[in-house]
């Protein structure tokens, strides 16, 4: 629980700090080692996800150059490793060690541990009382003592360290420290991406860098189950090479660093036998030859099979014929035992997750009668919400779920996976939102399943994430920002361009014709007006709005430029090289609409030429593909459809003369 916070008033020196060093995340230089007068005003950060409860003092100081680092025994090397890429990041050069606060505070210090830590719950108490002791929870309290700063981060355990550390890495790389008091903890015990997409997988290398991402926004799971993985579905049977083996445990391994609990999903369901003992064997040996090589947490997709036939004649026999209620039952039957298996082996390992053949909506159903009657209580059950691309998911709809299969579900949240037909040629950038706050109340966790592109798909991990940490503080448009910096190296220009580029791609599709998000909004918004204006006002009406719609045609048409041209990762621009090349053209046939409105305005027979140059621009933009093979379909790339081409089409007819 989060005690009452007290602010303590404090009366704040000038000092020069020692030379010293070491670094992660945001690309913001470094200040100088000076502290800063109490008579500058403090600012209340802004904290990705969004802290529970967070109150800012008076004061404000320099990370500096130089620290003090005090650490308990209970920091593990992982948070550690953080720390130092954290203050190198923040401009730090040198780093002293030292086991306890002096009595008179001259130079920046920095304790981290957890509650067992009596030299770091010192410091706090020179700070605040307050103190969260929830699960994963934190309590991240700075201020300015006599000649000097202390920073204190504590928690009940490792995790909740890490993630103070993390808090910190977004605190330190401001121009200025404040003086806070932040006590946080996540809302949901589970919260990350499940690769559960259908057509290329990610490469190791693309896991690799999105477990490192995951870490910075406290997300905690990583669900392996690639769809195309053949070791995982068709040949489910066969055991890994040995080089799969390696990099799985490659993956295992960085996953731990980053608090991040790796779990392996198999799908045998196309062919399992359900009562089949060689078929348990089987699995069991698969799982425990994935346990040599340090991965514990394990998962089986029962979801886009067949339950009307049996795929063995024992199936049959065993448990009567093929149907809904006997696909449950056998289901049951094989994962009880799997989960009786692992909590023999692995006592400390988190329960066995599946994900059921009926995994959508929460209709109650003779498969999810018997699934709720036969499965194991403690085996976790995954759910997609009330549709497989639900377009909201409400309190209501999730106790719904909860009642359908016996428990708290954990929600399989099919946003921003691109790799179905009604998704071809999209890049899904809009902010993650319509999930009710106060889900996390009945819920057991949120995973997203991403798309095809890693980089790409960050944008709504972000803000999955920082739903399943604080549901109820969570702001999807502050968010989407961050997430938009975060991609630009904190790049202001760059951040501008981006957000430009993912209204182009906000429209949210269903596996029906109504998508869950408009598409384009902002320039949807800006056209709108135009229109108005253009068919309401008079000559010089029109003639400004057209001036600062050209403006906007500018903006659009550089964006792609200052995208690739900034710090943007590489990745990602090659990921979106052929909606980037479409957007300029796009552009371009923009800029070219708006002069032939601007000539028509001022019954110029230039204005057709103008048009004509449009329509040119329009055809060469929607004759881009998509890159083949990067997704399950393939198809003409879309930039704000529906809008910017409706308006292009239209705008010839706007101002005749």
């Amino acid at each position: 629980m989060i005690n009452n916070f007290k602010i303590l008033q404090v009366c704040v020196f000038a000092i020069s700090l020692l030379n010293i060093g070491i670094s992660h995340g945001q690309s913001v230089q470094a200040p100088p080692a000076d502290h800063i007068s109490a008579s500058i005003p403090s600012t209340m950060p802004a904290i990705f996800p969004a802290p529970v409860s967070m109150e800012i003092g008076k004061g404000n100081f320099k990370m500096g150059t130089s620290v003090t680092l005090i650490y308990s025994g209970t920091v593990d090397q992982g948070t550690r490793s953080l720390v130092s890429k954290v203050l190198a990041d923040a401009g730090v050069k040198s780093i002293k060690q030292a086991k306890k606060l002096p009595k008179a505070i001259d130079g920046n210090y920095i304790l981290i541990g957890t509650h067992v830590a009596p030299n770091v719950l010192d410091g706090l108490k020179k700070i605040t009382s307050t103190l969260d002791t929830n699960a994963s929870g934190y309590t991240l309290a700075s201020k300015l003592i006599d000649k000097g700063s202390v920073v204190t981060l504590t928690a009940k355990d490792a995790n909740g360290l890490y993630y103070a550390v993390q808090t910190f890495r977004q605190l330190a790389n401001r121009p200025i420290f404040p003086e806070i008091v932040v006590n946080d903890h996540p809302a949901l015990p589970i919260r990350g991406t499940i690769e559960g997409f259908y057509g290329k997988p990610w490469s190791m290398e693309e896991r690799e860098r999105h477990l490192n991402f995951l870490s910075t926004i406290k997300a905690n799971t990583f669900i392996y189950s690639p769809k195309d993985d053949p070791y995982a579905r068709d040949r489910w049977r066969e055991p890994y090479p040995q080089e799969t083996l390696k990099s799985l445990e490659k993956l295992a391994g960085i996953a731990a660093t980053n608090h991040i609990n790796f779990v392996y999903a198999i799908s045998p369901g196309p062919t399992v036998c359900f009562a089949d003992s060689n078929d348990l064997r089987t699995l069991l040996s698969k799982f425990a030859a994935l346990r040599a090589v340090g991965i514990h947490s394990f998962y089986v997709a029962l979801d886009d099979i067949e339950y009307t036939k049996w795929n063995c004649e024992l199936d049959s026999l065993t448990f009567g014929p093929s149907g809904a209620e006997a696909a449950a039952m056998a289901q049951a039957h094989l994962l009880n035992a799997v989960q009786a298996n692992m909590k023999a082996v692995d006592p400390t390992a988190s329960p066995l997750i599946m994900v059921p053949t009926e995994y959508y909506d929460a209709k109650e159903s003779p498969y999810k009668a018997a699934l709720r009657k036969h499965l194991d209580s403690t085996i976790v059950v995954q759910w997609t919400g009330t549709d497989v691309v639900p377009p909201a998911i409400s309190i209501s709809d999730a106790r719904a779920a909860t009642k359908a299969f016996g428990r708290k579900t954990f929600l399989w949240d099919n946003y921003p996976v691109n790799d179905f037909y009604q998704s071809r040629g999209r890049l899904l950038l809009a902010p993650y939102t319509r999930r009710e706050a106060g889900l996390s109340g009945e819920l057991s966790g949120i995973v997203s399943n991403p798309m095809n592109q890693e980089m790409a798909s960050r944008i709504a991990v972000t803000g999955l994430v920082a739903f399943a940490w604080n549901d109820k503080g969570y702001d999807a448009e502050p968010t989407w920002r961050f997430a938009a910096r975060e991609l630009a190296g904190w790049d202001k220009q760059a951040t501008e361009a981006l957000l430009t580029f993912f209204d182009t791609q906000r429209l949210a599709p269903i596996f029906g014709s109504h998508p869950w998000q408009a598409q384009a909004p902002k320039l949807k918004s800006i056209l709108d007006n135009v229109q108005d204006v253009i068919a309401n006002g008079d000559t010089e009406n029109r003639k400004q709005v057209l001036a600062e719609l050209s403006k906007t045609a500018a903006s659009f048409v550089g964006a792609p430029a200052v995208i690739r041209n900034g710090k943007v990762d590489k990745a990602f621009l090659a990921e979106a090289k052929p909606w980037l090349d479409a957007m300029y053209l796009w552009g371009k046939a923009l800029e070219s609409t708006v002069a032939g409105l601007q000539a028509a305005n001022e019954a110029d027979v230039k204005a057709g030429q103008y048009f004509e140059q449009a329509a040119k621009f329009s055809k060469e933009a929607a004759a881009i593909q998509s890159i083949p093979g990067a997704t399950r379909f393939d198809g003409p790339v879309m930039i704000a459809d529906g809008v910017l081409d409706q308006f292009i089409n239209k705008a010839p007819k706007l101002i005749v003369f």
